[in-house]
């Protein structure tokens, strides 16, 4: 009885689990003054549609960036300008890519997926910065997912239902 009572609250877990899922980065930690590779975790799509769109706002502070091809997707790349010029290996920066589009696939709901991009960290980024990484997914028949949510102060991306992925700068090691 306590078997299958326990078998009964894990599974409900997991269902809730997965009603709560959202678009995560890979590595949760970034060197600042350093590369960067975003692998972006899509693991369903909304509401029961497939995802046909990823559109990434490169956030400030993450210079270079380049999206790696998908098969069977095509790649838009957005330019802009930064709201301050960087630094980037010597020679100043002050606009690249702002947003990264992949469309034309198709990806099920019931199917995992990652999207990947490189891009630097701005060494003046301090460490312990936590850089979000807005994502809006879009699915079949017009369903969309905003993962863009950044917490208020004195709350967390758990306090919210559509958190945008996000990673912490850390200092470069002394060698």
């Amino acid at each position: 009885m306590i078997r299958h009572l326990a078998l009964t609250v894990a599974g409900m877990l997991c269902i809730a689990g997965s009603a709560h899922a959202h678009i995560t980065l890979e590595q949760a930690e970034a060197v600042s003054g350093k590369a960067y590779k975003a692998v972006l975790r899509v693991g369903h799509g909304c509401e029961g549609k497939a995802t046909v769109r990823i559109r990434v706002k490169i956030p400030e502070g993450l210079l270079s960036a380049k999206p790696m091809p998908k098969a069977g997707w095509t790649v838009e790349k957005i330019r802009g300008t930064y709201e301050k010029s960087y630094d980037l290996y010597g020679k100043s920066v002050k606009e690249g890519l702002t947003e990264i589009v992949w469309q034309g696939g198709q990806l099920a709901d019931d199917e995992y997926d990652e999207f990947v991009f490189r891009a630097t960290v701005a060494k003046e980024l301090p460490a312990a910065a936590r850089i979000y990484v807005p994502v809006v997914q879009e699915c079949t028949e017009g369903a969309v997912e905003r993962w863009i949510d950044i917490p208020a102060a004195g709350k967390t991306s758990d306090d919210y239902e559509t958190p945008a992925p996000f990673f912490d700068v850390v200092a470069q090691p002394h060698s």
